[in-house]
């Protein structure tokens, strides 16, 4: 990642709740993100794990993938950009 935790926007805490109830349910979900370079990536994964470390929030992915939480753009049909 080439942002630094310091520059980290935290998401709106509705979304994060809902990260949360997919980490519960450890069921497949679709995650779409923006990589490091700004690119957009799709995976279809299970959220392991939605975590807080230095300053910023997370989330662990079936795929063996961490994303910084303001890199996501939707999980399974529900936009970051809508909460």
């Amino acid at each position: 990642m080439t942002a630094t935790p310091s520059s980290y926007q935290p998401i709106n805490c509705e979304f994060h709740d809902l990260l949360e109830v997919h980490a519960t349910r450890r069921k497949p979900a679709r995650i779409a993100f923006r990589d490091a370079d700004g690119a957009e990536q799709l995976r279809n994964a299970v959220i392991t794990d939605v975590y807080a470390k230095a300053g910023a929030d997370y989330l662990a992915m079936s795929t063996g993938e961490t994303l910084r939480l303001d890199q996501l753009i939707e999980v399974d049909g529900a936009k970051l950009a809508d909460y």
